[in-house]
C-alpha cells in the first residue's frame, strides 16, 4: 500500500476501535459501576485502572515496536479492542469489573504508541497535520461512542450496549487483518532475547534523558488529569443537576466533536508557527473551562464549557505528540511516543482517583479547583523548561 492508503487504513481502524472503547468507557462505565454498588472512590478506581495498564505497557510496547516493527504490535492491539466488550454482560461485582478493565486497557496501551509512531514515520515533514488528523479520527470514537452508549444504555440497558461496543471493535479488527499496511521494517536486526532487551533498555535510557520529551509529556499528563476526572465524575455530576444519561453522553460527544474538528487544523498551525506556544494556550483553555464546570447546572452552558475543554485538548494534543516525535531519535521514535503515552496515562489514571478522593471529602467545586491548580503548575514547568526552544 502507498503511504496515503496506509494512513487511511490506520485512521479507519482507529475510528471503529475507539468507538468501541468509548462506548464502554463514557458514561456507561461509571453508571455500570454505580449499579453494582460502587462508591465514588471505587468508581474512580474502576475508571482509572485501564489507564494504569497504559502506564505499565505503553513505554515497553513503543520500544518493542522499534525492535519487532509496528505491525505486530498493532495486530495485538486491535484484538484487545474487539474481544473484551463481550465479557462485560457477565460481570456482577466490582472486583471482576476492575480486573476486566485491566485487560481492556491493554488495547490502547499496545495500539496507541505503535499507531502514532507509524503516522509520524509516514509523514515526517508534516507531522503536526498528520498526527492531528489521526488523533481526530480516534477522537471521533470519543465523539460517537459516548453518545451512542448513553442512548443505548438509557433505552435498552447495559448488556446490549456492551455487545454493540464489541461489534464495533470486531469491525476494526477485521479491517486491519484483511488489508496490508505499508510500514517501515524494524531497524533492529537482533531478535534474540538479550538483544531485544538491550535495545529496549537503550530506548528507555534515551527518552528518560530527553528533557523536552519529558516536560512535554508531563504537560500532556496534566491535561489528561482533568480529562480523567471529567470522564469519571461528569456523568454523576450531570445526573445530580438533573441531566439524563443521554444528555451527559452528549456533553462528552460535544467535547469530542470540538476536538475532532480542531485537531487537524491546529496540527497544521503547529507545523507553521511552532508547538510550544500552542501547548501553553491549549492548557490555559483546559484549566479555565474545567474549573468552571462544577459551578454550572444549566445544560446549554455545560455544552459550551464541554466544547471549550475539547478545543483546549485539541490545541495541546495536536502539538504535543508532534513535539515529542520531533525531539526523538528516528530509531527511538516508538520509545519516545511510548514514554509520552506512559506519562500521559499516569495523569489520566490519577484524575479519577484524585477526583474521587477529593469529592468524597470536599465538593465538586473545590476538587476541580485543586486539579486545575495542578494543571497551572505543569504549564509553568513547561514554560520554564522550554524557554530557549523555538519549536
Amino acid at each position: 500500500m502507498t503511504p496515503s492508503r496506509s494512513f487511511v487504513l490506520i485512521c479507519t481502524v482507529g475510528v471503529f476501535c475507539f468507538i468501541s472503547y468509548n462506548m464502554v468507557r463514557m458514561p456507561v462505565l461509571s453508571l455500570f459501576a454505580e449499579s453494582l454498588g460502587a462508591d465514588p472512590e471505587q468508581i474512580g478506581l474502576v475508571v482509572s485502572v485501564s489507564t494504569l495498564t497504559g502506564v505499565l505497557l505503553k513505554l515497553p510496547a513503543g520500544a518493542l515496536s522499534d525492535v519487532y516493527g509496528r505491525q505486530m504490535l498493532l495486530r495485538i492491539g486491535v484484538v484487545a479492542f474487539g474481544v473484551p466488550p463481550f465479557v462485560y454482560p457477565f460481570v456482577n461485582d466490582i472486583d471482576t469489573l476492575t480486573c476486566l478493565r485491566v485487560v481492556h486497557g491493554v488495547a490502547t496501551a499496545i495500539f496507541a504508541p505503535s499507531a502514532l509512531a507509524t503516522v509520524a514515520e509516514l509523514y515526517r515533514e508534516r507531522r503536526g497535520a498528520a498526527l492531528g488528523t489521526y488523533t481526530a479520527c480516534t477522537q471521533s470514537g470519543a465523539l460517537l461512542g459516548p453518545f451512542v452508549g448513553g442512548l443505548v444504555v438509557h433505552h435498552i440497558g447495559f448488556p446490549v450496549t456492551f455487545v454493540i461496543a464489541g461489534l464495533f471493535g470486531c469491525i476494526g479488527m477485521v479491517l486491519f487483518y484483511s488489508l496490508p499496511l505499508n510500514v517501515a521494517a524494524p531497524l533492529v536486526k537482533d531478535k534474540r532475547l538479550m538483544g531485544v532487551w538491550s535495545e529496549m533498555w537503550k530506548g528507555f535510557a534515551a527518552v528518560a534523558q530527553n528533557m523536552k520529551v519529558l516536560v512535554t509529556s508531563i504537560t500532556d499528563a496534566a491535561k489528561m488529569l482533568a480529562n480523567g476526572a471529567l470522564m469519571a465524575f461528569l456523568p454523576l455530576y450531570g445526573v445530580t443537576v438533573g441531566l439524563t444519561p443521554g444528555e451527559v453522553g452528549l456533553l462528552f460527544s460535544v467535547q469530542a466533536a470540538t476536538s475532532f474538528f480542531s485537531k487537524p487544523i491546529m496540527g497544521r498551525v503547529s507545523d507553521r508557527v511552532g508547538r510550544r506556544s500552542l501547548i501553553l494556550l491549549g492548557l490555559g483553555i483546559c484549566v479555565a473551562t474545567f474549573v468552571a464546570i462544577p459551578h454550572i447546572s444549566m445544560f446549554p452552558l455545560l455544552v459550551v464549557l464541554s466544547a471549550g475543554f475539547g478545543f483546549g485538548e485539541a490545541v495541546v494534543s495536536s502539538s504535543s505528540s508532534a513535539l515529542v516525535a520531533d525531539s526523538s531519535e528516528v530509531k527511538r521514535l516508538g520509545a519516545g511516543l511510548g514514554m509520552q503515552g506512559m506519562i500521559m496515562d499516569i495523569g489520566h489514571a490519577s484524575g479519577p482517583l484524585l477526583a474521587g478522593v477529593l469529592i468524597a471529602r470536599l465538593s465538586y467545586e473545590q476538587a476541580f479547583a485543586i486539579i486545575g491548580t495542578v494543571q497551572v503548575m505543569a504549564g509553568v514547568l513547561f514554560w520554564l523548561a522550554t524557554r530557549t526552544a523555538d519549536r
